[in-house]
């Protein structure tokens, strides 16, 4: 017998093989259990007629009713709250309850200790126009979005670090403003690119230090316009045909007058984005998905990480890319309620 209590299946076997005259040795024998537990499962059963262990009652509860609401409120208020943080904030008012209490707690109020997800830090002033431009092109067609070309810069890491943080929250709650945290550019040990992509797959990916003639990793205008002049023409027609439009973000050298006088120039059409909504911008789950793969490649110096880069772009699919572009109907609907994208 591997446990102290027998499962109702034993104890049902026990019940039918007395049914057919078996003796309680030949009971125990045939079932594997003891002369004694077979014993006490039949009295118990002419007794009482059941075959189920009565409800214990178990360790008496350590928190009341208003503990519970104590704890619960400390991690409404600030989701970040540590279970130590809220055992030393209980002490203070008499309370002594181990760490596995009042996780129990917040597990019976269905809140779990999950990762908070790492979006980009937003004022005021871009949440409003962030808000207006999803609001706007909520209504948008599926076939305006195939027609995008969707570039950006980013950072590929050498040595990647999550930098995960914990947050209490519930089901369904995890992109809520308060339930995630702020990330910023740019760290060492790594080289910067820029990309594109459109719903119909992946392009070019350009490494700034390929591209500057000091060969440093810094983008500025001039550069940004090199890139352009190179890669978008191209691109665009491969991935779109000769009608399409480019996503542009309110990045300094995106601004710039010169690179406005530019895209003038090349008479592209430009679709307008809001400051800081990284997250809504298709191209951005499409760099994690690289970063992703790049995980199993484990290059160790930059020129196997540009190698690794090129290769783990290249083999992100059609059928990827074209779910994340035509994710825009729901990511705009998350940021048109105030909230972040899942993405």
């Amino acid at each position: 017998m591997q446990s102290k209590d027998l499962s109702m299946q034993v104890k049902k076997a026990i019940f039918k093989l007395q049914k057919q005259k078996k003796t309680i040795r030949e009971i125990a024998t045939i079932l594997r259990v003891l002369k004694s537990t077979v014993w006490y499962i039949l009295r118990k059963k002419g007794s009482t007629g059941e075959l189920s262990n009565a409800k214990r009652p178990g360790h008496p509860r350590k928190t009341t009713v208003v503990d519970d609401r104590r704890i619960i409120s400390m991690v409404k208020r600030n989701p970040f709250t540590t279970a130590n943080q809220v055992n030393n904030t209980l002490l203070g008012v008499g309370v002594s309850i181990s760490k596995s209490t009042i996780k129990r707690r917040l597990h019976e109020s269905k809140y779990r200790g999950c990762t908070a997800r790492c979006k980009p830090l937003i004022n005021l002033k871009n949440r409003k126009a962030r808000l207006d431009f999803a609001k706007e092109d909520l209504k948008k067609p599926a076939q305006f979005w195939k027609n995008i070309l969707w570039k950006d810069e980013t950072k590929i890491n050498l040595y990647q670090n999550d930098g995960k943080k914990k947050v209490w929250r519930r089901r369904g709650t995890a992109h809520y403003p308060k339930h995630t945290t702020s990330s910023v550019k740019h760290s060492e040990g790594s080289v910067m690119a820029w990309a594109c992509m459109a719903a119909s797959g992946t392009g070019t990916l350009v490494f700034i230090d390929d591209v500057t003639q000091d060969r440093s990793r810094q983008i500025n205008s001039e550069v940004f316009r090199d890139i352009l002049s190179a890669q978008i023409q191209l691109n665009a027609v491969k991935l779109i045909g000769w009608r399409f439009m480019i996503q542009m973000d309110n990045d300094p050298k995106h601004t710039a007058q010169a690179t406005q006088e530019f895209i003038k120039a090349k008479k592209w059409k430009i679709l307008e984005w809001p400051s800081q909504s990284s997250d809504l911008n298709p191209i951005e789950h499409a760099f994690h998905l690289l970063n992703t793969k790049l995980r199993t490649e484990r290059p160790t110096n930059k020129q196997q990480l540009k190698a690794a880069a090129i290769k783990a772009l290249q083999s992100i699919k059609k059928e990827e890319t074209q779910h994340l572009v035509m994710s825009m109907s729901s990511r705009l609907e998350a940021a048109s309620k105030g909230f972040s994208t899942k993405y």
